[in-house]
Order: structure tokens, then C-alpha cells, then sequence
């Protein structure tokens, strides 16, 4: 009785949660809101077909974590690496608070504690919040500010970030309905 309880539980997750996919069109009219949709639809591509919108969202942020993450060691090596160059260790230091625990590391673990609680709204505002950390490393915090001339894979790591987090912007907006 137990085992046949047991299937019949595992046979509804597994109906039951696939029936909350994305579809293929919701997808794509999803990546078309971005600025990059072939990259849009690559990174949703890469998570479970099956998944439901919050389980993509969560997989999203996931990838954002990682590359602010490995943004955050490049930053920490290049302040090394700046050496005698009181300009770039300067950037590269506002550039470190931009991307660390009280920039978008910061936010991208909030959206990640808003997704848990259902705050979808929440979710977006916190995935703007990296958007503009991470142009403020890159352009400055104020128009007036002198862009530094990075020769670094810096702006590279940014942009991916800034394209992840589209994603993320987008997805956040089709949560909950």
C-alpha cells in the first residue's frame, strides 16, 4: 500500500510540475524583450525544460551569483596587480564596493530572499539595484565622473553580467502570473 502511495506521489510531482513549465513561445517572448535575445534564449536553455518560471528565475540568479562572484576574485586580482598605478587601484577599489557584499553580491542575494518569499516585485527592483552597481564600476556613480580607460577583462565580466541580469529583469516581471 505504501509503495503504491509512494508511486502514485511521484507520479503527480512529476505531472504536476512539468505542467508548470515555460512554453517555448513564453520563452521567446521573454528573450525578445531583451537587448540579446539568442543569449536570452541560450541561458534559459540551459536550465531544466521542465521547470516552472520561479525555478528558471532561480536558476538565473544563480548564474548572476556566480559571475559577480568570479567578477569579485578578477577585481581582487587586479588590485593587486595595479601596483603603482594609483588610478586603476582606486577604480578597481570603488569597482570591488560596487560588486561586493554591499553592491550586487548584496542585491543579487536579496532577489534571491525575495524570490523565496514571493516578492516578485521585489525581485526586479533588486535585480535593478545590480544593474546600476555594476554602472557605476564601469561609468562612475555620477555623469560628471571620468570613465577610467579599463585595458582589464573588467568591462567584459560586467557586460555579461548586465545580460544575465536582463534576463532576470525580464523573468521577474512574469513571476507570479
Amino acid at each position: 500500500m505504501i509503495c503504491k502511495f509512494s508511486f502514485l506521489v511521484f507520479v503527480f510531482f512529476l505531472f504536476g510540475s512539468s505542467s508548470n513549465a515555460i512554453p517555448e513561445s513564453e520563452v521567446k517572448t521573454i528573450c525578445n524583450q531583451t537587448q540579446n535575445p539568442p543569449f536570452c534564449l541560450s541561458l534559459l536553455s540551459s536550465s531544466n525544460p521542465n521547470a516552472s518560471i520561479v525555478n528558471v528565475t532561480q536558476h538565473i540568479i544563480d548564474i548572476a551569483r556566480a559571475n559577480v562572484s568570479n567578477t569579485i576574485k578578477l577585481i581582487k586580482n587586479l588590485i593587486d596587480q595595479s601596483g603603482k598605478n594609483p588610478k586603476a587601484k582606486g577604480h578597481y577599489k570603488a569597482c570591488l564596493d560596487h560588486f561586493g557584499e554591499d553592491g550586487a553580491l548584496g542585491d543579487v542575494d536579496y532577489a534571491q530572499e525575495l524570490l523565496y518569499k514571493g516578492d516578485y516585485q521585489g525581485v526586479n527592483l533588486a535585480a535593478s539595484s545590480v544593474t546600476d552597481d555594476v554602472e557605476d564600476c564601469i561609468s562612475g556613480e555620477s555623469p560628471t565622473d571620468p570613465s577610467f580607460p579599463d585595458p582589464s577583462p573588467l568591462p567584459a565580466y560586467a557586460k555579461l553580467i548586465e545580460s544575465v541580469v536582463a534576463v532576470l529583469l525580464v523573468l521577474s516581471k512574469y513571476l507570479g502570473h
